[in-house]
This record gives structure tokens, sequence and C-alpha cells, in this order.
């Protein structure tokens, strides 16, 4: 089964996730995912103010998934990327389906002037801090996707292509190219 998580604010910003969401809605309608409110957000251990002792919950550790889904998963700081995807890597959910945990498939950030590149930085270490984490980056003024699998760059991808992920899910943006 997969999932997706999505959020956003800004006009182009919204376009962008409102197209990566349809881009699986037939999926969706197979009740093959499941769309979570714009208020969930992915957890994470560690201190955003001590970046190296931060990364992603790594659902194999856990001893106790009953007792991080009760206990532990509230306590946890949280990121809210613009959009997650679960394909094939686990996930657990508080009880409100508001914070994540896991490795998503794939994560997308779209950049505006309000993130700091302290920010950016931050979402990109920590992101990569999955070794089966799909990450992508797109300026809100340009079209160019940087992307990155774990802690590797890969090759970026053009708004004016259609955008494949490694789990070969497609999003046509070519709708919103500059």
């Amino acid at each position: 089964m997969e999932n997706i998580f999505e959020m956003g604010t800004t006009a182009r910003h919204r376009r962008l996730l409102d197209f990566l969401v349809k881009a699986t809605f037939e999926l969706f309608v197979k009740k093959e995912v499941i769309n979570f409110s714009e208020s969930s957000s992915l957890v994470y251990y560690g201190n955003k103010k001590e970046p190296d002792s931060c990364e992603l919950v790594n659902l194999d550790t856990l001893q106790n998934t009953h007792k991080f889904t009760e206990d532990i998963i509230g306590d946890l700081n949280f990121i809210t990327p613009d959009y997650m995807h679960f394909k094939n890597n686990k996930y657990l959910t508080n009880k409100k389906e508001t914070k994540v945990a896991g490795y998503p498939d794939l994560v997308v950030e779209v950049w505006s002037e309000n993130n700091s590149l302290l920010d950016r930085q931050f979402k990109k270490y920590l992101y990569s801090t999955s070794p089966v984490t799909e990450h992508w980056y797109i300026e809100q003024d340009s079209n160019v996707v940087e992307c990155y699998y774990g802690q590797e760059k890969i090759e970026d991808k053009n708004l004016k292509n259609i955008l494949v992920s490694r789990d070969g899910i497609e999003f046509d943006l070519r709708y919103l190219k500059l």
C-alpha cells in the first residue's frame, strides 16, 4: 500500500504540490494510497541546533512499535515536508495521523525566499540520513529539480519533462514550467 502526505503554502508552491498529488490520484482511487492532512509532519531524533545529532527514524531498529506510537512519537522533533510519499518503506503515525515516522520513499521541498540557507541545509541533511529516501528540491522561480538519493547527488530533473521517481511514479508538472 502506498501513502502520500502533502503540504504547501504559496500559489506556485500549491500548484506544484497539487500536480504531484494528481499524479498519484489513480492509485488513490484504487485504494492503494492514503492521503493524510496537510498537518502531517515527519518526526526525527535529535536537536536541530545540533544538526549532526539529527536523523530520521529507522523503524527497523524499533523494538516496541506500540510503545513508540503511544509514548515516543509525540515527543520527537518534527519537520513538515511539502510532499512525502511512502510506497515501499514502512511508516508509523500517532493516533491523530499528524506525525509520521519512517523513511519516506520520496520527499519534495519547494523552496521560496522564506527558506533560509540554514533551513535548506538542515532539510537536505536530515533527508539524507535515510539511505533509501529520494529527495527533490524545486526553486519556486526555476524549472530545475535538484535530486538526491540518500546522501548521493543524482541527476537533476527539469519541469519541462515528466518527472519520474526511482519507484517509477510519474509527475507531469510541465504545465507549471516557467
